[in-house]
């Protein structure tokens, strides 16, 4: 952490300035293979833990105008998407994530990645110096709470007091957020963002210059103030994702901003709801909720206590929709009776400890 601090103390020198602070958009989605060395089950074990880790995360989250983009789907389990940031442009990838809301890219040529892939370290990173553009977010900068909203402006710009407020030059103090599988920490810009149809200035994006098992950007999706759709003002986020089998074939969806497919036909919908205020538990009104009322197997009605599927005044049950989870988790009291309600329909086949045990998953049935 000390050698973090001191990399931050001379990142000053790598940007020029301090900063003051409907038509729809489509963006393709796409896959994004962080190891093609493994074999079917050590994929298969990584999007467990991965997805498990990621759970973990988002029950105890730590508070940290139209456009249409490719979204491509990746072989660890999330989607990503490519957005030009600066000026002139700069493409980068991002994982598109709905349960988080800051939006940060690999930054400056000293960006270093632990714990990542080796492939991952090919990502492009951006480069401040080359955009005329970018910007480090000044501390009196409504923007700056965003990154810190535990904070108040006057304990994050305690060295600004002494000295005339209106010409406080000091930064932003650097962010460090943890995800379920991994971390990064870096300084806030603002920066151009280059839609296809249009151009957003004074973007609040991170510079990030360490990150651990985080092999690209994320670029958060959620309701939260600095997330992507709140920035571009969208009211309205649509998206379909492509299928896969732990490939990366060269295919992409659509994610569009501010639109909505209203003339597709035979499409079912829920309505999002509104989602739960908590105090200490801030990051839990940017996730997305829908109402999940039962679960039917076959055609049994699994009896699942209503405590556990709408979330309590404590922030806790409910049900959310996460793109960076693989897997769809259940509370494991919902768990268990759903689990059972399965296995004793299941006729003919016979359980497989052995990959079970291999994979951490159950139930598993032999269905050679």
């Amino acid at each position: 952490m000390a050698s973090f601090l001191f990399f931050l103390s001379i990142i000053s020198f790598l940007f020029p300035f301090i900063s003051s602070s409907n038509s729809s958009t489509t963006i393709p989605l796409s896959f994004l293979n962080t190891n093609t060395n493994q074999d079917f089950y050590q994929k298969l074990t990584h999007l467990a833990s991965f997805s498990l880790a990621r759970a973990h995360h988002i029950k105890n989250p730590q508070d940290s105008s139209i456009s249409n983009i490719p979204l491509y789907p990746h072989s660890y389990g999330g989607y990503s998407i490519t957005l030009p940031f600066g000026t002139p442009p700069q493409k980068i990838p991002f994982v598109m994530d709905t349960g988080s809301n800051f939006v940060w890219f690999p930054c400056t040529k000293k960006y270093q990645c632990s714990k990542c892939p080796v492939s991952s370290q090919k990502n492009p990173t951006f480069i401040p110096r080359l955009s005329s553009s970018a910007r480090v977010i000044g501390c009196l900068n409504p923007k700056c709470s965003w990154i810190h909203p535990k904070n108040s402006p006057k304990s994050l710009c305690h060295d600004c007091e002494s000295r005339n407020r209106t010409n406080c030059k000091y930064a932003c103090p650097p962010y460090m957020i943890l995800y379920g599988s991994g971390s990064t920490a870096g300084i806030g810009l603002v920066e151009t963002l280059n839609l296809p149809n249009k151009k957003i200035p004074n973007f609040l994006v991170g510079c990030s210059l360490l990150s651990s098992q985080q092999p690209a950007g994320i670029a958060g999706f959620g309701r939260g103030m600095s997330s992507l759709p709140n920035q571009l003002g969208a009211k309205k986020l649509s998206y379909c994702l492509v299928s896969h089998m732990f490939d990366d074939i060269p295919k992409s969806s659509m994610l569009v901003l501010d639109t909505v497919y209203e003339k597709l036909k035979n499409l079912t919908r829920t309505p999002l709801l509104k989602s739960p205020f908590v105090v200490g538990r801030n990051a839990l009104a940017g996730y997305y909720y829908v109402g999940l009322r039962k679960i039917i197997v076959g055609e049994q009605i699994v009896k699942v206590p209503y405590q556990y599927l709408a979330p309590n005044s404590k922030g806790n049950g409910g049900t959310i929709v996460d793109s960076g989870t693989t897997f769809t988790f259940l509370n494991h009291d919902i768990f268990v009776p759903v689990m059972n309600a399965f296995v004793n329909q299941v006729k003919g086949f016979s359980r497989t400890e052995k990959i079970e045990r291999l994979t951490n998953l159950r139930p598993c049935f032999n269905v050679s």
